[in-house]
């Protein structure tokens, strides 16, 4: 998997992420991960739901992996935050 087919997910609107999947997705590809941090996960699913549903009803959920980071914050401490990348594929793919 390329850096080319990852859409990162943050504070713009759901419908900014959803134009960006679909473009990825008309240009070729045959897989995209939303990739996304804390608060802008519940964009992400939104985002993937939308595609599913409205979009390209031939795309699926491959897979979701879910994690924690540790970033440095600017205290000079850490703090974890959640992730997640949720990778969406074309039918038949």
């Amino acid at each position: 998997m390329s850096e080319d087919n990852v859409v990162y997910v943050g504070n713009k609107e759901v419908m900014s992420y959803v134009l960006a999947v679909t473009t990825q997705f008309n240009e070729g590809s045959n897989e995209v991960v939303l990739k996304a941090r804390g608060r802008a996960i519940s964009t992400a699913v939104d985002t993937a739901e939308v595609v599913r549903n409205r979009f390209l009803e031939d795309v699926e959920v491959d897979d979701i992996t879910i994690s924690t980071e540790t970033l440095d914050n600017e205290e000079g401490g850490e703090s974890n935050v959640s992730s997640m990348e949720i990778t969406l594929k074309r039918q038949g793919a």
